[in-house]
């Protein structure tokens, strides 16, 4: 399996850490984010990675070169010239170095899940996504769980289908959409998951997340 790494935004919310360093690269216990996403895909047996960069991604591309120094295959859909395509854009773009069923990890959340390799997606299901609770930033969720009335908030960690991209156009464009459009049409599942999970959208999330894993909290 194939996974795709989010790391092309542009951290606005981060700002003024973001302003020479993108987001992914910024640093938490010791490692910038995204390398802690390369160690645990690599840990769950992941180790073909595809990263999106746009933002200063030149810096995300040479400071991870080809992988090998984290004993993965690193590949780069590079968003530089046009600009961040958003999370459906960005995958459109990079489908042809993804697999069948593939991954996808945002690149600002930090988390102790534990990726399944050989995840399946069965009976002509397009996604599965990973829920958690809702955050003080999200009350009120994105997503119902499958098979209960309660929202919860989405992980930014989702298995999709290429069948689910392969007729979409090559443009900036949301995944929302099409994830609704999957919900509908009861071709996407859901899961939760009560582990550790983190959204680094501002500096006093990064703060608070240091701070946890300096003692040793998680």
């Amino acid at each position: 399996m194939t996974a795709m790494i989010l790391a092309a935004g542009l951290g606005t919310r981060m700002r003024p850490l973001t302003n020479d360093t993108p987001k992914p690269l910024l640093e938490v216990g010791g490692k910038p984010l995204i390398v802690w996403h390369i160690e645990s895909l690599k840990a769950s047996g992941i180790t073909d990675i595809v990263i999106n960069v746009a933002y200063l991604g030149h810096k995300i591309i040479d400071y991870l070169g080809d992988g090998s120094a984290y004993g993965v295959k690193i590949q780069f859909s590079d968003e530089q010239e046009e600009g961040a395509l958003e999370t459906a854009g960005g995958i459109v773009k990079a489908l042809p170095l993804l697999s069948d069923t593939f991954l996808v990890v945002n690149g600002d959340v930090w988390t102790d899940f534990s990726y399944t390799s050989d995840f399946s997606l069965e009976d002509g299901l397009l996604a599965h996504l990973v829920l958690v609770d809702n955050p003080a930033h999200n009350p009120n969720g994105d997503f119902f769980l499958t098979g209960s009335l309660e929202k919860y908030t989405f992980s930014g960690i989702g298995y999709y289908s290429k069948k689910m991209f392969s007729d979409l156009t090559y443009a900036k464009q949301a995944l929302a959409p099409l994830l609704f459009e999957a919900i509908d049409a009861k071709r996407l599942t859901t899961e939760y998951y009560t582990g550790a999970w983190h959204d680094i959208g501002t500096p006093a999330r990064l703060e608070f997340l240091e701070r946890q894993l300096s003692e040793n909290v998680l």
